[in-house]
């Protein structure tokens, strides 16, 4: 680790790698999108003036086969995949980058920063291409730490006999029938996949920024040639700190298209709530896998009900309240001592891991920790009728916020999330929520007639079916239960 002091005080300029826009968006997108959204909520906090972009990359290989499987223009898909990475963000609740470019509409700069690398002698042409040497740069490999030698070897590079060396890689494209084709020096043709970042990069953030972030997959070979034709181009060191997501695995297995394991957002959001999959990720983290389970997930929409229930009870409890003055910490004793203790705690602790390499795993245990005391505090008649009560749950409540905005949850009120809870619930269960209130008028009529068997006997067939009765001051309402 190292501390992070950026180029320009106050100021941060940040560059991650977007998607290319040929799928579905699946729970590996999901990953790398929470977590650059943290950091970046994170630094603002921290009062920092963020310049973010992710760009996308709508012209690839794999756009031009789907877009031929399809009998239709790359442009067509390449709109249709950035409107629903758009929908699926949206959804979970993605704050908007500062800057979102494609790579068609970076043509001019593209085909600029390639002749600039033809002209210092680090690119080549071959038949309409423009490769990159990667032996003229002799610092080629330090991101990734190999060794120039041992990666002619067995590397992940493409196959061409046309290349000096087998590393050297595609700046420009001569373009094929039926493939999307821009003007430039070297014929007609299109952008390799690297270029295009370093070329979006310096347009909107200079030549030298401070951090670029994507994918651990993305070190070798992407961020390698970025770093290459980069600083072949300027002279300048290209980025001052990078930061690498670990990937998300399927019951412990890697995800990819072979074992038919890959997890659409789309469908993961038609089963779990978006800010449950939020917790989710962040649960671990960044630089670490996460493992993917629906055991995992039951695990974090439950740790999200015990949020959610948190603050609805403290909002339950202010709200006849009025304007609620700060905690004093001197004269607290017992149980708002306690909570005192653990409200500030959690403030502290959340912000520490949070500046220590972003550790949303260790500033999530405290907010837990938080959580589970307030529940059990707010169920206290005792402390409930104890002055300085108000008081310390509103700092509560304000703690809870303050770590939401930046993760990027608790954005409904709870309320809203406890109806969308109970929504999902039925859909997935087939039930009317007649059926359930129901049970609850036919329960509430034996307890009026004091028929306690019977009222026990409705709970159990309630609980039987997944739903959780909970007696309250305005009468029976109900939840799933887990």
């Amino acid at each position: 680790k190292e501390e992070f002091v950026p180029l320009e005080e106050g100021k941060v300029k940040m560059y991650v790698c977007g998607v290319t826009v040929y799928d579905r968006c699946h729970i590996g997108h999901a990953r790398a999108a929470v977590v650059f959204d943290v950091i970046y909520r994170f630094l603002r906090h921290l009062g920092y003036q963020v310049t973010y972009v992710q760009n996308y990359t709508d012209v690839d290989d794999k756009i031009i086969k789907r877009a031929q499987q399809e009998g239709v223009s790359s442009q067509v898909i390449a709109e249709r995949y950035i409107r629903e990475h758009a929908q699926d963000m949206e959804a979970l609740g993605m704050e908007d980058p500062t800057h979102q470019p494609k790579a068609t509409e970076n043509i001019p700069q593209i085909v600029a920063l390639v002749q600039k690398l033809v002209d210092k002698g680090f690119a080549y042409l071959v038949d309409g291409d423009v490769y990159f040497s990667v032996e003229k740069f002799g610092p080629y490999g330090k991101l990734s730490g190999r060794d120039l030698e041992e990666m002619k070897a067995g590397a992940r590079v493409e196959v061409d006999e046309r290349k000096k060396n087998p590393l050297d890689f595609a700046l420009w494209k001569a373009s094929k029938p039926g493939e999307p084709e821009w003007e430039s020096p070297w014929g007609k043709g299109r952008p390799g996949w690297h270029i295009e970042c370093s070329a979006m990069s310096q347009r909107y953030l200079g030549e030298t920024f401070d951090i670029h972030g994507g994918g651990k997959d993305l070190i070798f070979p992407h961020h390698e040639n970025e770093i290459a034709q980069s600083e072949a181009a300027s002279d300048k060191p290209f980025v001052r700190y990078w930061v690498h997501n670990g990937f998300v695995n399927i019951h412990q297995e890697k995800m990819s298209k072979s074992l038919g394991n890959i997890l659409p957002i789309r469908d993961l959001l038609e089963d779990y709530h978006p800010e449950a999959l939020r917790l989710f990720l962040l649960s671990n983290h960044y630089r670490s896998p996460v493992d993917f389970s629906p055991q995992h997930m039951v695990e974090a929409s439950a740790g999200l009900d015990r949020f959610y229930t948190a603050l609805l009870g403290i909002e339950e409890f202010l709200s006849p309240q009025g304007k609620v003055p700060s905690p004093n910490a001197a004269g607290l004793k017992g149980t708002a001592k306690e909570l005192f203790e653990k409200v500030s705690a959690a403030r502290d602790g959340f912000s520490e891991a949070m500046k220590d390499d972003f550790n949303t795993a260790r500033a999530l245990g405290y907010l837990h920790d938080l959580a589970r005391t307030l529940n059990r505090v707010l169920a206290d008649k005792g402390f409930r009728k104890d002055p300085a009560a108000a008081a310390i749950l509103k700092e509560g409540e304000v703690c809870l916020g303050t770590a939401g905005e930046i993760l990027g949850l608790f954005r409904v009120k709870p309320a809203e999330y406890f109806a969308h809870q109970r929504q999902r619930f039925l859909r997935a269960k087939g039930m009317e929520e007649e059926q359930v209130l129901g049970l609850i008028a036919r329960r509430e009529a034996a307890r009026k007639g004091k028929n306690w068997a019977l009222a026990d006997e409705i709970r159990r067939e309630a609980s039987a079916l997944g739903i959780a009765l909970e007696d309250g001051p305005g009468g029976t309402t109900w939840r799933p239960a887990g």
